[in-house]
């Protein structure tokens, strides 16, 4: 170490005192490191800070100056820089757009899926169940078909939803039907709809049928219905039969519910069946039941590929209920 890095020449360079005066004196290294010889700033602070004067090493400048570049070819190469003066943009030299991205990768996406679209045109639900392939595809692209359309009722996955007056949309996923569980069943449920209709009873019962009549449906659902005769009795007199019939498993013709399980369409408590009982289902009562599943083929949201996609795609949640063997959808030749 010379004089020049070791103005105090003792070879451990200066003090911090040393180095103050050194600064203030105006020798010839004022900005001398005092515990090392490398030039600093001159900022001392806390009586033994100082910064250094080292340059940054030279990958690091060569970064900042490629960084610096990049940014001056994608500011031209890209649409960034507005145009106040004429309340537009500059819109790049490579002429690209976020539009014209999104088109190219739709483009894509229907040369992967135009494929499948043209066979499913002419099919019916049930071919399109009979063929692996058509049904695998349609379980994927009719998770986005349900996700927008269906969910929204009946919940992810079909789970359902209820409200503060019980089940709001049925379940999907389980062996439980309505209208019946059947490929084309179901296909006709989401294409034409359904509003069912129970007359409100309230004017032909009197409040203790209902009360009685309530008793025995509940007692059905736990498998004791001939524990409540008097029920039974006013069921097995009045209109119930002609809905649900003799045996109450209900009729999927009429969308009537089966009475005999656990499954309740609205609020299964015994407070709850007297309401449906006495105020009905869509029948224009103030307190009766609503339930309406709305036709997508009027609403014209969705072409009947879609519909059979999500027909589909609501059998194979798992509850769908077996039909005749279908044969699958002819190979078309490639040639």
């Amino acid at each position: 170490m010379n004089e020049d890095q070791n103005p105090s020449g003792d070879g451990k360079g200066q003090t911090r005192e040393q180095h103050k005066r050194s600064a203030e004196s105006g020798s010839r290294n004022p900005y001398q490191n005092p515990d090392g010889g490398v030039t600093t700033t001159g900022h001392v602070w806390d009586d033994d800070l100082a910064d250094f004067n080292n340059q940054p090493p030279r990958w690091w400048m060569l970064g900042l100056a490629a960084s610096a570049i990049w940014v001056v070819v994608y500011w031209l190469f890209y649409p960034s820089i507005p145009l106040p003066s004429s309340n537009t943009y500059f819109k790049g030299l490579g002429g690209w757009t976020a539009i014209k991205e999104m088109e190219a990768d739709k483009g894509e996406v229907d040369a992967v899926r135009g494929k499948y679209e043209v066979k499913l045109k002419n099919l019916t639900p049930a071919v399109i169940l009979a063929d692996n392939d058509l049904t695998e595809y349609v379980k994927r692209s009719g998770k986005v078909l349900f996700g927008d359309n269906c969910a929204p009722c009946h919940g992810t996955n079909g789970v359902g939803t209820k409200d503060k007056e019980g089940l709001f949309a049925p379940v999907l996923n389980d062996d439980d039907w309505l209208y019946g569980g059947k490929i084309d069943d179901i296909y006709t449920s989401i294409s034409g709809g359904h509003q069912g209709m129970m007359t409100a009873h309230k004017d032909s019962l009197s409040d203790k049928q209902i009360v009685d009549v309530a008793k025995y449906v509940m007692a059905l659902s736990e498998a004791r219905g001939d524990s409540e005769p008097a029920g039974k009795k006013v069921f097995m007199e009045s209109d119930c039969t002609s809905c649900h019939g003799q045996d109450a498993k209900g009729m999927p013709m009429m969308g009537s519910a089966n009475l005999t399980d656990k499954i309740w369409r609205f609020d299964g408590s015994l407070e709850g069946i007297k309401r449906t009982i006495a105020y009905g289902v869509n029948s224009g009562e103030p307190k009766a039941r609503v339930a309406i599943m709305p036709s997508f083929t009027e609403a014209g949201k969705l072409s009947d590929a879609d519909i059979k996609k999500l027909a589909v795609y609501v059998y194979k949640f798992g509850g769908g209920q077996a039909d005749a063997p279908v044969a699958p959808a002819p190979v078309v030749s490639k040639k």
